[in-house]
């Protein structure tokens, strides 16, 4: 019986749409379009909501005291961004710009965090989002600690 049970939640994981569900929800969201290069915010900016990639690419930059800048992250199209607002982070740690035309769901606060506490699908597939992206980033990170530039970027354009 916990077999069948297994394979019924798993089922159930991949066949949630996230986009579709999003597009339902009451209140609290916005969509805009962003042409290439456009900032969608800026580092210092209150965090007051989360974002949800509906078509296009990001960057998130970060933005050093003396004006250097680090790429931090790239985001597609389902990816989400800025969800640090949900763990009490005031500001914005980093700038936000479209790598291409986009269309991006903007989330309140208040509007995802009711969603997070009544929809337990979305939950559970806005959580496997953020720990897929975590171990993404802790495989750069030993990436960049222990392999040779050469390795580096056999992995880059392998992924």
């Amino acid at each position: 019986m916990a077999k069948a049970t297994k394979t019924k939640a798993t089922k159930t994981r991949r066949t949630f749409n996230v986009k579709n569900f999003l597009s339902t929800v009451n209140g609290g969201r916005t969509i805009t379009a962003y042409r290439k290069n456009e900032k969608i915010y800026s580092q210092g900016d209150p965090a007051a909501s989360v974002f949800y990639i509906q078509e296009g690419k990001v960057k998130v930059c970060v933005i050093s005291e003396l004006g250097k800048e680090a790429v931090v992250a790239l985001h597609g199209k389902e990816d989400f961004f800025g969800e640090g607002c949900l763990i009490g982070q005031p500001l914005r740690l980093g700038t936000v710009v479209a790598m291409t035309d986009s269309v991006i769901m903007r989330l309140d606060k208040a509007s995802i965090v009711k969603v997070l506490h009544d929809e337990p699908k979305f939950a559970e597939a806005f959580m496997a989002h953020l720990l897929v992206r975590n171990a993404r980033v802790e495989e750069d990170l030993v990436d960049q600690l222990f392999n040779s530039s050469e390795k580096r970027l056999a992995r880059v354009l392998l992924l």
